[in-house]
């Protein structure tokens, strides 16, 4: 992707070696659930915890504070950092990154700004107003409106603060674990969360977690399908805007592709496990994400990514 002295957004919050966010949320409690890239994991951003264990850490925490020992402190300064070559901590929390690194986040800061464009461009064609989300990048962990996290929870977009969380050493694992090279594979994780943001602005996600209330574990995870496919075709709709200016390069529609195979909730299970539970599907298919994001990829259009009439 040619993206070298483009705009950059500045709407980045770099909380990289803070640990943990700020904001003043409680770091046992639970949010409004994010929207997340899948890790094979099986965990989503922000959940998990049961009442018994969540009162279990609560008075953990008073009893240590009582000692004098704050844990958040320590978590904010020691559990959160991943440690590696060619970086430093401070006592401030401060720390020196790579050049590789910060050629990440300008490509990041491009790749978001790219999105504004497309996304606002649409809105405005609509007589809407786009909201632009602000994108965090973090190390280790990070508190957002939507509960804790840890970079095992992969990408996720946060509906409760309207902002995309990203610790860049996904993209290691995206390369390494799961065979999904090019910046153009880690564009499109970043035009997917942002098709979260759009969806949430359209009041897709405030529907969507309403009605989850009210469902089965299978029926949430038929719809949750459809709310991934839509953002995935999303994703693709930026990539025709980003075609259209001319920025592709040879092969980079092809990495996008690659990476909706390999995170493909059939293709995730097989590598995990060696076999497949297709009703705990909740991301859609190799075939599905592939498909969704060429239809966007091909349209352009907003009206042709509805995963919510007929099959998906």
């Amino acid at each position: 992707m040619e993206w070298k002295g483009r705009r950059q957004s500045s709407n980045i919050e770099d909380q990289r070696g803070a640990g943990r966010s700020a904001g003043g949320s409680n770091p046992f409690g639970r949010g409004n659930g994010g929207f997340r890239i899948p890790m094979g994991t099986g965990r989503r951003a922000g959940g998990g915890m049961s009442i018994g264990t969540i009162i279990f850490l609560v008075v953990i925490y008073f009893v240590f504070k009582a000692m004098g020992i704050d844990l958040l402190q320590v978590m904010g300064e020691g559990g959160g950092q991943v440690s590696m070559p060619g970086f430093e901590q401070t006592e401030s929390a401060s720390r020196r990154t790579s050049p590789q690194e910060e050629e990440t986040k300008a490509f990041m800061a491009t790749v978001l700004a790219e999105t504004e464009d497309t996304w606002n461009g649409i809105f405005q064609s609509a007589g809407e107003r786009y909201e632009e989300p602000k994108m965090v990048l973090f190390s280790g962990s990070v508190q957002s409106a939507c509960g804790f996290a840890s970079a095992a929870s992969g990408p996720f977009y946060c509906p409760g603060d309207r902002k995309v969380y990203l610790d860049m050493s996904f993209f290691d694992e995206l390369a390494g674990k799961f065979d999904a090279s090019g910046d153009f594979a880690q564009a499109y994780v970043v035009a997917h969360e942002v098709g979260h943001h759009v969806q949430n602005l359209t009041g897709v996600l405030p529907r969507f977690n309403q009605q989850r209330q009210r469902m089965s574990e299978v029926e949430a995870n038929q719809m949750s399908i459809r709310v991934e496919l839509q953002a995935d075709c999303y994703a693709g709709i930026w990539g025709k805007y980003t075609e259209q200016k001319g920025l592709l390069e040879r092969g980079d529609l092809e990495e996008a592709l690659n990476a909706a195979t390999q995170i493909g909730d059939d293709t995730l299970q097989k590598r995990m496990q060696g076999y497949v539970v297709p009703e705990s599907f909740n991301h859609g298919t190799s075939e599905q994400r592939r498909r969704w994001f060429k239809r966007g990829f091909d349209t352009g259009r907003v009206d042709a990514c509805d995963t919510f009439k007929g099959d998906v």
